[in-house]
């Protein structure tokens, strides 16, 4: 829109500028047909740039054609319009190093970065271990483990307290961390036994079914689904339907929630993440806006567009899992939200009366090829010790008594 209005608006200037020569009328009709080829490069540019680089580039193409035509009619010496397009480059160009640099510094809500601390049998990890020896210690044929990324300390705990070190170590890749989506797709492809994550989605489901595989789920512990924004953003408190409002693109501004009079900007996580799932139960029927993206280099030249991670902007809001958000990230910079005057934490989580709440679930293909294993290790997970696990990493067991 920034684009066609300013061609217009040039239109409009060639209009009113006094044609002397012939040269002067070719000139001008030649910087209106740049000017439009600048409009055609700027909606390609759309796909491959940040919007503020395409702003910043558009900027720079239509100023200096006002430039030239301004200072033509005023008949300064060409060379003035010859010096004026690389200045503003160049201006364009450091405004853009220092912007990117700027954002480079906003501190983000990012998930693989923060694995290494939780892997098993590795000195000084993060993972929580039981008081006591385990109950159960599996031998040969150990499960193949994966799931969601805020769910990894707790099944890494859980190989470290039953598998064998030696044997661990021997193995390759027997815990792993796909995100759900992954880990869905790896169990569909026989890669893994037992994935730990939030429900599927629909399509998840169709896929196996597809296959003809049953999958079992067995719901193990709870956690809250939570939204977070800015420490500094006064905004504390939402409803469901100021949530849908603004996921669905009806609410813009967070000036409607009692908040500042800036535009909000609404973080998605990638299609078919547990949490992207979870949103879309939240949102039930409503659609989804489509989320922001950020733009990386791929190979040859490539550019790819994937779901944006995170940025902490004074107007941004996101989405996560209750410990993700607050104990691997451990990012002060952003606060929880209360849903409906509910804030989430463990209690409320316990009590039902935070609305954003679900189980989680340890999730395998009920075959006659399973690993034997994999029911073994299941019980061992719903008695007092896995429980234990599961409410000293942070989250809430399934069983309300632990």
């Amino acid at each position: 829109m920034i684009a066609i209005t300013i061609i217009l608006a040039i239109f409009v200037l060639l209009l009113f500028i006094p044609m002397k020569t012939k040269r002067l009328r070719i000139t001008v009709l030649t910087g209106y047909v740049v000017s439009l080829l600048s409009l055609f490069i700027s909606f390609i540019l759309l796909f491959s740039l940040q919007r503020e680089i395409l702003f910043a580039l558009l900027c720079v193409s239509y100023l200096s054609i006002i430039a030239f035509l301004v200072l033509w009619n005023l008949q300064k010496p060409k060379s003035i319009f010859l010096l004026c397009i690389p200045a503003m480059c160049i201006v364009a160009g450091i405004g853009i190093f220092i912007y990117q640099g700027v954002i480079r510094k906003i501190p983000t809500v990012d998930e693989p970065s923060y694995l290494y601390r939780y892997f098993p049998f590795t000195e000084n990890n993060s993972l929580v271990k039981l008081d006591e020896k385990s109950n159960l210690t599996i031998t040969g044929n150990l499960p193949f483990l994966d799931g969601a990324t805020a769910l990894y300390p707790v099944y890494a705990s859980f190989a470290e307290a039953v598998y064998p070190e030696n044997e661990y170590k021997t193995a390759k890749n027997l815990v792993l961390c796909s995100t759900t989506d992954g880990a869905y797709d790896n169990l569909l492809e026989g890669k893994v036994d037992i994935i730990f994550c939030a429900g599927p989605s629909d399509l998840q489901i169709q896929q196996f079914n597809d296959r003809g595989i049953k999958l079992k789920f067995i719901p193990i512990g709870r956690e809250a689904f939570v939204f977070f924004v800015h420490i500094n953003n006064t905004v504390n408190n939402v409803t469901i339907e100021n949530i849908q409002g603004i996921y669905s693109g009806k609410i813009t501004n967070w000036k409607e929630l009692n908040g500042a009079n800036k535009r909000i900007r609404a973080f998605q996580r990638p299609q078919y993440s547990g949490s992207q799932t979870l949103l879309e139960k939240v949102m039930g029927n409503i659609p989804i806006i489509d989320p922001r993206r950020e733009n990386l280099s791929g190979g040859m030249g490539d550019i790819i567009n994937q779901v944006a991670v995170y940025r902490n902007f004074p107007d941004a809001i996101g989405y996560s899992f209750l410990f993700f958000a607050t104990e691997m990230v451990k990012n002060d910079q952003i606060k929880l939200l209360s849903i409906g005057g509910i804030y989430p934490s463990k209690e409320t989580i316990l009590d039902g009366s935070y609305p954003f709440s679900d189980s989680f679930y340890a999730i395998f293909a009920d075959t006659n090829e399973k690993n034997e294993n994999i029911d073994l290790f299941i019980e061992w997970i719903l008695s007092d010790q896995g429980q234990t696990l599961i409410l000293k990493t942070g989250y809430i067991p399934i069983n309300p008594q632990m």
